[in-house]
């Protein structure tokens, strides 16, 4: 047997597709969009939340929670629609502010079947638990964008800064990266497997944002991501405004990697996130459990650490730092 919600108790419609042509144009509508159905046989309804301009225009998506401990996108999709005037806006805002509900209600970071759904978007139409999830994510969603913004944090154990992943060779990436304020940009052309790459290979023009820390919220970078996805709408025409400026230009890296440990230990790294290091420098010092000191690791280039491990306890191969490559 199958549910047929119409609304839940808190009167939000429940929907199967999301259909932007049946949103009154000036107006914000709120969702429950029945993605999948759990074990029990209940409804899994994932938020959305649509405002629709009275004037033609673009539509614009954004995502957060793609992973379920990444939380710094929840209230910047939040904050975006509670500013938002519909009545003056053209065109269409879309957002989902959490994609992954199952691992957010575990406070696990990877989707039920231990898959991070950011590595096997667009996923598939008859396929296992999480690419069946991943697929309607894709076709029932973000299909309907032209642009997308996805918004992520560090991962367990580890700190970032705020920067940006874009295709800093696609003129409109370009420009939706640096209209963010961020702190680093990072060119990196969308990959396999995840919401950019999925979004980027139906024509839709992506960047992700890397909003800061897992598990937590961060007033600063909420409120800076939220500006520059007001710049974004402003830069596309959609609401009248004026584009704010970056306190400081962002570091723009052609390239980055991680450094990792070649044996296990209890790691101390030691710049800070948005510090630049020079070759040769040292950045971190690994000891054994009597304190011992065992290694220390030196930076292999100059570069900016855009995030860092803040775990002690480092098996061989744990991550140390993620170093980018500035632009010369």
């Amino acid at each position: 047997m199958e549910y047929n919600y119409t609304t839940l108790p808190d009167d939000t419609p429940v929907i199967r597709e999301l259909d932007l042509d049946q949103v009154a144009p000036g107006s914000v509508q709120r969702y429950w969009l029945h993605l999948v159905t759990d074990g029990m046989g209940l409804p899994v309804f994932v938020p959305v939340i649509v405002a629709k301009g009275k004037g033609p225009g673009p539509v614009v998506g954004l995502t957060a929670a793609v992973h379920g401990n990444e939380l710094n996108g929840i209230p910047v999709v939040q904050r975006l629609f509670r500013e938002l005037d519909a009545e003056q806006l053209r065109g269409t805002v879309v957002g989902v502010p959490v994609v992954n509900l199952p691992s957010l209600l575990r406070k696990k970071r990877r989707f039920i079947d231990g898959t991070d759904l950011n590595h096997i978007m667009p996923g598939k139409a008859d396929g296992n638990v999480s690419q069946v999830y991943a697929y309607r994510i894709v076709n029932w969603i973000v299909r309907k964008f032209d642009y997308l913004v996805d918004l992520h944090t560090a991962s367990f154990g580890r700190v970032n800064s705020y920067y940006i992943r874009a295709d800093m060779e696609d003129d409109t990436a370009r420009r939706m990266a640096l209209l963010q304020n961020a702190q680093i940009i990072v060119h990196n052309p969308p990959l396999d497997g995840t919401l950019r790459g999925a979004a980027d290979a139906l024509g839709i023009h992506a960047i992700t944002l890397e909003v800061g820390n897992p598990n937590t919220f961060q007033k600063g970078h909420i409120r800076t991501s939220l500006t520059g996805i007001f710049n974004l709408l402003t830069d596309l025409e959609m609401i009248d405004d004026t584009v704010e400026e970056p306190e400081a230009p962002a570091v723009i890296c052609d390239d980055s990697f991680w450094l990792y440990t070649d044996t296990g230990g209890i790691l101390t790294v030691q710049p800070k996130v948005t510090e630049r290091v020079e070759s040769g420098q040292e950045v971190a010092a690994l000891r054994n459990i009597f304190g011992d000191l065992i290694k220390r690791y030196e930076s292999p280039e100059a570069g900016i650490v855009i995030g860092k491990s803040v775990s002690p306890i480092n098996q061989t191969g744990g991550r140390i730092l993620h170093l980018g490559l500035p632009r010369a």
